[in-house]
């Protein structure tokens, strides 16, 4: 696997509406986190629970991020959006994903806040579930 483009798994996207706003973040949050050492894995893991928005691996962690972007925070900032709900789609998506991609590494769940003017904010264990 090549550290430098991780792999797509799942269906490719067809929607181009605010798909490329999406992944323009979603890269932008990679980059962030590749700068703060983390490593690759995947990217956009899909099954019908959900989607992983990105797989990395900070040392002998697998970390699955979620990347939430909002304009403005009028109606709450972007962290707040991934609620019980989600949380559980994701934990659903990350069980999926670890059936087709065995470890014995811990895993975590963190969120990648993407706000006005690309502001990031990094949330390491935003939620913990067992899987």
């Amino acid at each position: 696997m090549n550290a430098e483009r991780p792999q797509r798994t799942g269906r490719t996207r067809t929607d181009q509406g605010s798909t490329g706003i999406g992944d323009a973040k979603e890269r932008l949050a990679e980059d962030y986190l590749r700068r703060h050492k983390l490593h690759p894995v995947a990217r956009n893991h899909r099954c019908r629970h959900g989607e992983i928005d990105l797989v990395m691996r900070d040392g002998e962690t697998l970390v699955f991020v979620e990347v939430r972007y909002r304009r403005s925070d009028r109606y709450g900032t972007p962290a707040e959006t991934v609620n019980p709900r989600k949380q559980r789609r994701l934990a659903a998506a990350a069980s999926h994903y670890l059936q087709r991609h065995p470890n014995m590494l811990p895993c975590r769940f963190d969120v990648v806040a993407v706000g006005a003017e690309d502001r990031i904010d990094w949330i390491k264990n935003a939620f913990l579930v067992e899987i």
